[in-house]
């Protein structure tokens, strides 16, 4: 049987060991309804309770200020279409050229509604804090003495890897009196995050993305800023009506938990690893450049290649049973080039030979090389015709 080699850890990571044997109880026998007052019921309740403590301690949040959701798109739609308390509230909304569609498609949904401002990004993907303020500023008045604005910058990229100086950038909403809110579903699990050092009023997460099971994700809400985004029970103390996923919640919690322990390990390991396929594309001599900032993800490579083809390569790598991406994994219905790579000016010639590769804490020394040595042999061929 062929090795398969997984390199699409941005797309979605495999299910943590321990994640799966925690939530197989309150699948197969904790079944009962959290929201019921029998014992039965209590069971559960206490899960979602541990979860979400267990949740808040990772991230330096209070338990109140985490609410569990369907997953990353979910979380992202619910801060920017439920902030303030009711739906005529926000009158501006703020965020980048580059934020994944799940926020860049709920903006464009309320541009009716709403004026909507896109803050452009520097070649390596960086928004800058001065950019944001200048975008709240009216004639040197801030805009939100009249009007409610809304800010929305992701934690970091999901194509090109990149690192928003976060800190910075919610400092700068805040001297503008505007809520900022980050998308931080591919880095939560993966970096280092203190909502209180960040200081963002608003944080959305997935937990298919750090080795969670799919169909669950958390929004941190720090002020209580949103109205509900279902309407039904009381669950989610009345915000979010539904009943829980409660394995998903168990399974979510166990996987963050365990990624965060071990969180400076896994960092240094895929660093490692990323060095090691550079390194070996190098010494190929192949053409190519590597997108993103100095501050990225550990694993995550967006390499453009002169004169390739992005899809060719993604297809090719897939029959050597290496899995690969060429962007965005929620775009794969299209094949031109990435809003990311235009808003970062990549010259054409290399945005068509864009893949993402995304490592893993379960990749190998042996798989980056594998890699680097398909690639190597694709292009060469790919010339010769």
């Amino acid at each position: 049987m062929r090795h398969l080699i997984y390199a699409d850890n941005a797309a979605t990571t495999k299910l943590d060991i321990d994640a799966f044997e925690a939530m197989k109880p309150y699948l197969l026998e904790e079944y009962g309804n959290p929201s019921q007052p029998y014992l039965f019921g209590k069971k559960a309740q206490r899960a979602i309770m541990e979860a979400r403590k267990t949740i808040a301690e990772c991230i330096n949040a209070e338990p109140g200020q985490i609410f569990f959701t369907s997953g990353g798109t979910e979380s992202d739609n619910w801060a920017i279409k439920c902030y303030g308390g009711s739906p005529g509230d926000v009158r501006v909304i703020v965020t980048s050229a580059i934020e994944h569609h799940a926020v860049l498609n709920a903006c464009k949904n309320l541009d009716k509604l709403h004026s909507i401002v896109y803050l452009p990004v520097d070649k390596s993907g960086v928004v800058s804090s001065e950019d944001l303020q200048k975008s709240l500023d009216w004639h040197g008045k801030p805009i939100c003495t009249c009007m409610t604005f809304f800010s929305s910058v992701m934690l970091a990229n999901n194509e090109i890897g990149t690192i928003q100086p976060i800190k910075e950038l919610a400092t700068a909403a805040h001297s503008m009196g505007a809520c900022f809110h980050t998308d931080a579903v591919q880095a939560v699990g993966h970096i280092t995050i203190d909502v209180k050092e960040l200081g963002v009023d608003l944080l959305s997460a997935s937990a298919h993305k750090f080795n969670g099971p799919k169909g669950v994700g958390f929004l941190y809400d720090r002020g209580r800023n949103l109205y509900p985004h279902n309407d039904g029970g009381s669950q989610e103390e009345g915000r979010r009506a539904g009943t829980e996923n409660v394995a998903g919640i168990v399974g979510m919690a166990v996987a963050l938990k365990n990624n965060t322990v071990k969180l400076n390990e896994n960092m240094a390991h895929l660093s490692s690893l990323e060095d090691r396929l550079v390194t070996q594309l190098r010494n190929y001599n192949l053409d190519f450049i590597r997108n993103g900032s100095e501050n990225h993800l550990p694993g995550l490579l967006s390499l453009s290649f002169k004169g390739a083809d992005g899809e060719m390569l993604l297809h090719r790598l897939d029959l050597m049973g290496i899995c690969v991406s060429t962007g965005a994994a929620c775009d794969t219905k299209t094949t031109q080039v990435s809003h990311v790579l235009k808003a970062i000016g990549l010259n054409e010639e290399y945005a068509k030979g864009t893949i993402r590769i995304s490592l893993g804490k379960n990749n190998t020394i042996e798989d980056c090389d594998a890699i680097a040595d398909g690639i190597m042999k694709i292009l060469t061929a790919a010339k010769k015709v």
